[in-house]
């Protein structure tokens, strides 16, 4: 047995930014990190260059042996990670299944830093649906990883509340922090953490699909709450995007009017109102006040800004459209 103040053996494995948190924490604190494990270096951009993940950037720096392999069910994938003499692999958002074998190699397991408050939003996108549904509230659960999906015990539970300003990317900022502070004082006294470890109530489980590129057309005939949260949950990963005068345009930033300013027989997707700042869209109920905008080809913009360049640009009686 590991006494509670001894130094582990850790060993890491995560790709994004989201990970990269955790792992800076673990670098800050002096854990001993014996290896690091993230996703081979992949085409991403426009460009479609070879780019290093968060986190193999990040351990690069610190001088941290690097495995990249394409999967875990291999001999040599749990060759390589036996060698290292983990006393614990720390999981968080790296991409991979990691099978039984893989998972019963480190002394204490396997622990998973996940974006939510476990049982609800098990699965790949947890912030986002979160946001989808209109959560109150959304967290950071350290789980000991079983073979299911996100079924572990339960080691430490931190709840985030969710602002009506919050997106994907300001929650996922948020909940990072919050994984690193926890995972830093569930380390302090790991055997105490897993003697207390909870069993998850499986019957309240809910499932965090990945979002899909379908998902972010916005059909204007749902209520401009909804279309908000769309809005708030694919900003920064899969932007809210709907068609104007033919022309693809992302949805950056909107909010629901509290008060309707009603048009007779405006149409869903019938712009409504238009100022320097911002342009009103008729929804299926309610208006939908918007103020940032992607237009083809260029970087987000407000609606100010676009209206100094094109004066006539989204006018009353204008309408978007979900399809070309």
């Amino acid at each position: 047995m590991i006494k509670p103040k001894q130094k582990l053996r850790l060993a890491f494995a995560g790709t994004p930014p989201f990970a990269a948190t955790q792992l800076k924490a673990l670098i800050e604190r002096s854990h001993n990190i014996v290896g690091v494990y993230t996703q081979p270096d992949r085409p991403s951009g426009r460009g479609k260059k070879i780019q290093s993940s968060a986190v193999k950037t990040l351990a690069k720096n610190h001088n941290l042996d690097v495995f990249q392999p394409e999967s875990l069910k291999t001999s040599n994938a749990c060759r390589d990670l036996t060698a290292l003499s983990a006393d614990v692999l720390i999981v968080a958002a790296y991409g991979l299944i990691l099978p039984k074998a893989f998972l019963e190699i480190p002394t204490f397991g396997c622990i998973n830093v996940h974006a939510s408050l476990l049982p609800r939003w098990r699965g790949a996108a947890p912030i986002e649906r979160a946001l989808l549904a209109g959560d109150a509230e959304t967290g950071v659960t350290l789980m000991q990883m079983d073979e299911g999906l996100d079924t572990g015990k339960i080691l430490f539970k931190t709840e985030i509340p969710i602002r009506k300003i919050d997106t994907r990317a300001s929650l996922e900022e948020k909940i990072a922090l919050a994984g690193a502070s926890a995972l830093i004082e569930l380390l302090s006294d790991l055997p105490t953490a897993q003697r207390q470890a909870k069993e998850q109530n499986h019957s309240l489980a809910t499932y965090a699909e990945k979002m899909k590129k379908c998902e972010a057309s916005i059909d204007w005939y749902h209520s401009a709450k909804d279309i908000e949260l769309q809005i708030r949950a694919g900003f920064g990963r899969t932007p809210a995007f709907s068609y104007f005068k033919n022309n693809r345009i992302q949805i950056i930033q909107a909010t629901k009017l509290q008060t309707n300013h009603v048009i007779a027989n405006a149409m869903p997707g019938e712009i409504t109102a238009s100022t320097k700042n911002h342009f009103t869209v008729q929804c299926g109920t309610d208006e939908l006040s918007v103020t940032i905008v992607q237009l083809p080809g260029k970087t987000p913009q407000t609606i100010k800004s676009i209206k100094n360049a094109k004066p006539n640009i989204f006018k009353i009686g204008d309408r978007m459209v979900d399809s070309e």
